[in-house]
């Protein structure tokens, strides 16, 4: 399909534009109504034999009054039309009006095994018709055999689970049993991080657009290890340095532990330069810490290559927190971590009142099965691969692309305004967005300077979705 599209670059809708790309995306008119020549160049989303039931319901308009009445005012909103979704299914989404998306961001790297998977419904509504709700304190078989399947699916020794809702509440609960299981205080992380918006997961978060002026404190940030904008490049040993001078400068020579995404999602799809945390593991544990892996985004086969991301470095942490991919959308997350540490909390007990819910735990076990029966690990290895090498041919043809990385169905554009400086294109990245919507293609953005296009769809995807996806990139770049 690119082929096509390259073919065809000498006719006007490929026609170069001189003008810079921030007045381009700084233009406030909604997009142009599309001839009947320009519909002719455009590219088809593949069929897909879904036909959504009726909608009667409140338009976008009424349900937006709504929301800015009656919903918190820092509820930010995607595009400048916000998107009004009703339905799914699978790798797509429906508004008010029936209109189809193409999901290539899965609800923010959430949905697994596809919108409104049948074998997920069917499990969540059976468990909802028998029993929705007790309490941990009394036996609850969906939450023992959930436990069981995900311990399976963990490295080593790493078979207790504690059940949350979601991943803030994992990694709140990992840092404190950090903290308490070796009886220090300090914590390291990394720069550009993100693990939630609650007391300790903020203090570990290392980048200012998701932090207040509160007080956070027994926390360091360690240099990123970026291949991409980092000073040592691709050399991860030599970043793991940073950290060790943290301990040796910034602490007692003593830490409770370090945290850490394999890949970073929220800041940008960065994947950790190869070697960093073999280098890491080794000093943190040297000074009495233990290894948190958040895999809240690159878990659950996402990545394709492996089950977690952070098996991509041939690690094996203390601790693995999850959320989202978990549960397909459910309110779900987990902390697993081995016995020993576990028992650290048997002095005064955790209880979760919701932590381990029968309907969610029964959800959480049909999508492991699905993600296992589907074969969707392999999925996203071959299509996620397939479609990383699409989106790095179209960094070959245009130069606003600055990089592609990530792995599986977990990747990241990067735009910049000139690959030498690596001026981050902002509003471009925002016009194209918003253009990608119109075409009736859904993604995210992310990184520090909302530069950086964050793809994650379900990873049921095909490669016919991928086709679409970067023909549309492809022809929207053409035309700018």
């Amino acid at each position: 399909m690119l082929k096509i599209f390259a073919s065809r670059t000498s006719s006007p809708l490929f026609k170069y534009n001189p003008r810079s790309f921030t007045k381009l995306a700084q233009k406030s008119e909604p997009a142009a109504v599309l001839t009947e020549n320009d519909k002719e160049f455009l590219p088809q989303m593949p069929p897909f034999g879904y036909t959504t039931p009726p909608y009667d319901g409140p338009s976008a308009a009424e349900i937006l009054e709504k929301r800015q009445r009656h919903l918190s005012p820092c509820m930010s909103y995607f595009y400048k039309n916000p998107l009004y979704l009703v339905d799914g299914k699978m790798q797509y989404l429906f508004d008010e009006s029936g209109r189809r998306y193409l999901d290539a961001f899965g609800g923010i790297a959430t949905v697994s095994c596809g919108h409104c998977h049948p074998e997920v419904v069917e499990a969540i509504c059976t468990q909802t018709k028998r029993l929705q709700h007790t309490t941990a304190l009394y036996l609850n078989r969906a939450s023992a055999d959930f436990a069981e399947a995900l311990a399976s699916k963990a490295p080593g020794d790493l078979n207790v689970v504690f059940f949350t809702n979601s991943g803030t509440e994992a990694n709140e609960l990992a840092l404190m049993i950090a903290r308490l299981y070796t009886g220090f205080h300090d914590i390291i992380s990394l720069r550009n991080g993100y693990h939630g918006n609650a007391a300790a997961t903020m203090s570990a978060t290392g980048q200012r657009n998701f932090k207040y002026n509160v007080v956070q404190t027994g926390f360091h940030h360690a240099l990123n290890p970026d291949p991409y904008r980092g000073i040592f490049g691709s050399d991860g040993p030599k970043y793991a340095e940073d950290l060790e001078e943290i301990i040796t400068y910034g602490t007692c020579g003593r830490i409770a532990g370090f945290i850490a995404e394999a890949i970073q999602g929220v800041g940008g799809i960065y994947e950790l330069a190869p070697g960093y945390l073999p280098a890491v593991y080794s000093s943190v544990r040297k000074a009495g810490g233990i290894c948190i892996a958040d895999e809240v985004q690159s878990g659950f086969a996402r990545t394709g290559s492996h089950f977690w991301g952070f098996e991509a470095q041939g690690v094996v942490p203390d601790i693995i927190t999850m959320a989202k991919g978990i549960g397909n959308g459910l309110p779900l997350g987990a902390v697993v971590t081995t016995l020993e540490i576990a028992k650290v909390l048997t002095s005064h007990g955790y209880l979760n009142t919701f932590g381990g819910n029968p309907v969610s735990t029964a959800g959480g076990l049909a999508v492991l099965k699905v993600i296992e029966n589907e074969k969707l690990q392999q999925n996203a290895l071959t299509i996620g691969t397939y479609l990383k090498n699409q989106l790095l041919a179209l960094k070959e043809k245009h130069e606003i692309i600055g990089d592609v990385r990530g792995r599986g169905f977990l990747l990241g554009m990067e735009l910049v305004m000139d690959r030498e400086f690596k001026t981050p294109a902002t509003l471009e990245t925002l016009h194209v967005m918003e253009q990608m919507k119109e075409m009736g293609v859904l993604v995210g953005k992310g990184g520090l300077h909302g530069n950086i296009f964050r793809i994650s769809p379900p990873l049921c995807f095909t490669r016919k979705d991928a086709d679409f996806l970067v023909a549309t990139m492809d022809y929207i770049m053409s035309k700018m």
